[in-house]
């Protein structure tokens, strides 16, 4: 079973998808958010051709943990995408991982361009493996 990660944004949803064990993310792709019934097409689709068995969903927290807009326009989605899906889906804290790939992809020297096509799609990639590696931290903590 894959599991499948999203960050959510006004403009682009970043992708990632985990292998079959559950092990190592790999960014995928971004979505433009134009339509959302779109959008939700499109991850339906991906979900059916990867095999996905559950979905994680960045919940983007302030720093000091409270929610802002953000946050509540991210769990709505999420709710409506869960209904459509009927995956089991978690929401994932995501502070910190938009600083996190700025910082490493200006010390790669990654043109500013590049950087807002991808860092989406990295994102969802830092969001899924923290959940991967949380679940592999509990498994051997049981």
């Amino acid at each position: 079973m894959r599991i499948l990660a999203l960050d959510v944004g006004r403009k682009r949803i970043g992708v990632a998808l985990s292998d079959p064990m559950g092990i190592v993310a790999q960014g995928v792709k971004s979505l433009e958010v134009k339509d959302e019934a779109q959008v939700m097409e499109a991850i339906g689709e991906f979900i059916r051709d990867n095999e996905v068995g559950e979905v994680v969903v960045g919940l983007p927290l302030n720093m000091d943990g409270s929610e802002g807009p953000m946050t509540k326009e991210v769990t709505a989605f999420a709710a409506r995408l869960k209904e459509k899906t009927a995956l089991p889906l978690k929401m994932w804290d995501e502070r910190l991982t938009s600083l996190q790939i700025e910082r490493e992809l200006v010390f790669f020297d990654v043109s500013r361009a590049k950087r807002k096509k991808i860092n989406d799609m990295l994102a969802a990639q830092i969001i899924l493996q923290n959940y991967l590696d949380s679940k592999k931290k509990n498994d051997y903590s049981d």
